[in-house]
Formats: C-alpha cells, sequence, structure tokens
C-alpha cells in the first residue's frame, strides 16, 4: 500500500471512530461488517495488542493490516484532522444521537475547529450526509441513516425558533452559539427538497477587531486608490463579487479604519455577520418590511456620517443610496457583477440616471478569493501552453509555475489559507465622462491608468508561486486579457 490513491475512504467507514482514536491507534477503517472490522495499522505498531484492545472497544471481531507508517498518517491528516471529533456510531450507542444535544454540539464546535463557514445537512433517497466548507470547498464529513434525519432537523428548529411542523416553505433562523470559550451567531436557512428538507448552518465571525485591511491581498497601488477614496466625506464604495468571495470582510476592515469617535456610522445587514464596537448596526427583517430601501430612509434622518448597505438588490435601494450620496453622506456596499466596470452597468439596469453615478461612485472593486499553495509542499513545474484555459493569452510569458501536492501541513489538499484578489477602478474625471456619455470601450482608458483586472492580478500571483493555475482557472477564463 504506497499510494493514496489505492483505497477509496467512505465517510460511513471514517466516522466508526473518532479523531483521537485514529491517532492513538495509528489505524484508519477499512471494512466494516456485522460481526467484523477491517483496519488498516501503521506496521510499526504492535498488532497483537491494539487489536485485542480495538475488539474490547468495538464488541467484534477486529482485522488489522498492516501498511506503511507513511501511508497510514497521510490518510489520517487528511481524514482525521487534530483538534476535531466527528460524532461517531460508538458515542450514539452511549445516547449520543442526532436527537440530543451533544451531536449539534460537537457538529458545530467541530466546524468552527475547522474554520469551516457553512455546515450542508442533506438528505437523499437512502442517504444523509453532512459537509463542511473549508477554504471554499465542501467536504463530506459524516453520513446519517434516513430516519435519524428528521431528529436533526426538528433540534436545528427548535434551537432556531422555527416551525418544526412547517416542511413545506423555507424558512430563516439564528442560533447564537454558547458554548465553553466558542460564541458566535450561527445563521440557518432550511430548504424543502424531493427527500426532505435541506439545512445549511453559516458560521458567523462575532468580532470584526482582528481584520486588517492591510493584510486583505490589495497590491499597493489598489490600496492607496481604495484609502484615498474612503477619505472623502460623501460618495459611494462599492465592493462586487460573488456570494463568498469576502466582499463583507473587506467592509469591516473599512469600517474599523473609519471607525472614530466623532462619526456616526449605521449599517443595515443580512445578516449581520461581525459585531463592532461604536457602529449602530440593524438586522434586516423583509417580514416586517424592513427592507434596505426602508432603513436606508430612516437612516437619512438619523444624522449619519458613513452608511453601510449589505448589498444594493434592487432599483429603489440604488436609487436611495444615490441620494445618501448627493447629501454628503459616504455609502459602503455591495453588489453582484462579475468585475469592477460591470458595476457601473448593473447600476444603470437598475434605473440609475448615468450623470448621477458619474457624481456619486468614487471607486468600484471587484474581488475574488483564492486559495494559497501550501508553501510546504508545492512543486516547481515547467509551464506547458496546454496548462492555461483555451483561448488565454497570458500577458507576459512564464517558464515554470507551482502545482499543488498534499503533506500532513495543508491535511493533504495541497492548499493552505485564502487571499482576496482585487480589481479596483477609483473613478476620475475622465472615466465619469464616459459613464455620461455611455461610452462602452473603456478598456482603453482602464489600460492608461494601469488598472490590474482579476486576471492580471491572479497572473502575478501564479509567477510568484503563490497559487496555482488550477486554481485561478475561473478567473483567467472569465479575464482573459
Amino acid at each position: 500500500m504506497g499510494n493514496r490513491e489505492d483505497y477509496i475512504f467512505d465517510t460511513e467507514l471514517l466516522q466508526l471512530i473518532t479523531a483521537d482514536q485514529a491517532w492513538h491507534y495509528a489505524i484508519v477503517p477499512k471494512k466494516s461488517g456485522a460481526v467484523e472490522l477491517d483496519f488498516f495499522i501503521d506496521d510499526t505498531k504492535p498488532v497483537a495488542d491494539t487489536r485485542d484492545e480495538l475488539e474490547l472497544l468495538f464488541g467484534k471481531t477486529v482485522n488489522l493490516e498492516k501498511a506503511s507508517p507513511d501511508y497510514i498518517y497521510e490518510v489520517l491528516s487528511k481524514h482525521y484532522r487534530k483538534g476535531y471529533n466527528q460524532p461517531n456510531e460508538q458515542s450514539q450507542n452511549l445516547g449520543f444521537s442526532p436527537n440530543s444535544d451533544d451531536f449539534l454540539v460537537s457538529l458545530i464546535t467541530g466546524a468552527h475547529s475547522l474554520g469551516s463557514s457553512d455546515i450542508h445537512i442533506e438528505t437523499y433517497e437512502e442517504k444523509c450526509r453532512i459537509r463542511m466548507r473549508i477554504d471554499g470547498k465542501l467536504i463530506e464529513r459524516f453520513v446519517l441513516k434516513r430516519d435519524e434525519y428528521p431528529a436533526i432537523v426538528n433540534r436545528i428548529k427548535i434551537k432556531s425558533n422555527l416551525d418544526i411542523a412547517e416542511k413545506r416553505l423555507p424558512q430563516d433562523g439564528r442560533i447564537f452559539f454558547d458554548h465553553g470559550a466558542q460564541k458566535f451567531d450561527i445563521r440557518v436557512s432550511v430548504l424543502p427538497t424531493l427527500y426532505g428538507e435541506k439545512i445549511v448552518l453559516r458560521l458567523l465571525s462575532k468580532d470584526a477587531a482582528n481584520i486588517d485591511i492591510y493584510k486583505l491581498g490589495f497590491m499597493p497601488r489598489q490600496l492607496d486608490d481604495f484609502l484615498e477614496a474612503i477619505r472623502k466625506p460623501n460618495g459611494i464604495i462599492l465592493i462586487s463579487g460573488p456570494t463568498g468571495s469576502g466582499k463583507t470582510t473587506t467592509l469591516y476592515a473599512t469600517l474599523r479604519i473609519l471607525n472614530k469617535e466623532y462619526t456616526n456610522i449605521l449599517t443595515i445587514e443580512d445578516p449581520i455577520e461581525y459585531t463592532l464596537e461604536g457602529i449602530n448596526q440593524v438586522q434586516l427583517k423583509e417580514s416586517i418590511g424592513l427592507t434596505f430601501a426602508s432603513a436606508l430612509r430612516t437612516f437619512l434622518r438619523q444624522d449619519p456620517d458613513i452608511i453601510m448597505l449589505g448589498e444594493i438588490r434592487d432599483g429603489e435601494t440604488a436609487q436611495m443610496a444615490t441620494r445618501a450620496a448627493l447629501t454628503g453622506h459616504l455609502v459602503l456596499s455591495t453588489i453582484h457583477t462579475n468585475s469592477a466596470w460591470g458595476t457601473i452597468s448593473r447600476l444603470i439596469d437598475m434605473g440609475v440616471p448615468p450623470f448621477l453615478i458619474a457624481n456619486t461612485v468614487n471607486l468600484s472593486v471587484a474581488q475574488r478569493l483564492v486559495r494559497l499553495l501550501c508553501p510546504h509542499c508545492k512543486q516547481e513545474k515547467l509551464l506547458q501552453d496546454a496548462d492555461w484555459p483555451h483561448n488565454y493569452k497570458p500577458a507576459k510569458i512564464l517558464q515554470k509555475h507551482h502545482i499543488a501536492c498534499g503533506c500532513d501541513q495543508c491535511f493533504y489538499t495541497g492548499y493552505k489559507g485564502r487571499k482576496a484578489v482585487y480589481e479596483v477602478i477609483p473613478l476620475d474625471r475622465d472615466l465619469a465622462e464616459a459613464i455620461k456619455t455611455g461610452t462602452h470601450h473603456t478598456s482603453t482608458l482602464l489600460k492608461k491608468r494601469d488598472i490590474k483586472t482579476l486576471s492580471q492580478v491572479a497572473l502575478e500571483l501564479i509567477e510568484a508561486g503563490d497559487t496555482s493555475i488550477d486554481e485561478c482557472y475561473p478567473l483567467l477564463m472569465s479575464h482573459s486579457d
């Protein structure tokens, strides 16, 4: 057994033992039967003694197949991350069932310790599974029996004050999680699907005090442009990108800088992801008429200096934000577009007159998150033309690039941590004139100002060996030069 590709480890097998048991005995489950359990074991461990202990622990006949230590510890690092104990059958036999608070607490604390942003609890025809989003990618961590699934759904609904009898309509709720040193909010979304209700738990960080704008990923010129724009007393700062691209983190890093004793800052958010001392935060509640637009109307009577809108979703909100900027307020918000300049077109589509956009928008930012290669195991390779996306022509010729490999430092994913990449466009007089006149071909104006696109920034990260071509593939394809 030399290569990790030799054997595919099923989640149902992996959850037979906890991470502590796996590391203590240096074992990995291979096969489970009614009366027998098969494990791979580190061939340097005492097989007979380990077998006796495991048979006593599980009450079944245990078979141990020797494997090299390198192979065992690679699998352990990948599937049994230290600091995380998944709920398992042994625990359930002791009353640790999906119907209990212990199960949910273990699930949430485990996800939080792994740095997971979301927990997905899903049901299908024959099985149910629990996945966690870590560094932007979903990883299957647990499998439930079909008859256990309703219990955990009801448990979550009760905790988040949702209607357990309503199974036909989507529901949204919130849990304040307080366990030991861990205190944070969880946004709960319930969606009826073909085989039952799917639940997504979004783990929200409570404190924004440690978010540093200088460490997010801005290039020096981009950071200068950004800081210059937010120093203006009025206008709009817009940050665009898909869900999960770090827009809210950038906004809060900005608010940290702007949060002074002499400024009145108001925010309307859905949900409130961070809390920041000195800022007045309002939770959106559309069910009672508290929308972005209605909150913004009230904000203007609250003598604000700075207003943060969680998102500009419709024409009414866009026009209210423009009016707020015109009346001497600094407005920060997010919007869903593919590029920084695409934000302008989006506002026009929402019905905001181009001359108002030209007079109010200070800065447009697009951002994405890319995973960084693990510095301990990344490998340098000669670059072939076939490595690039089809029809992509890089602005500079690279001879080499780095690829993800995997080691115990990165849990054999090949990546460790993420970084934001930005496209920052400060609107000057010429660009404002281009908006007023409806000029669509602005690429010359942007190149003249040396505005780096997302693909150009991604290319620089690839050249520096910080990330891989595979990780930047969507950026290179969508924003080819």
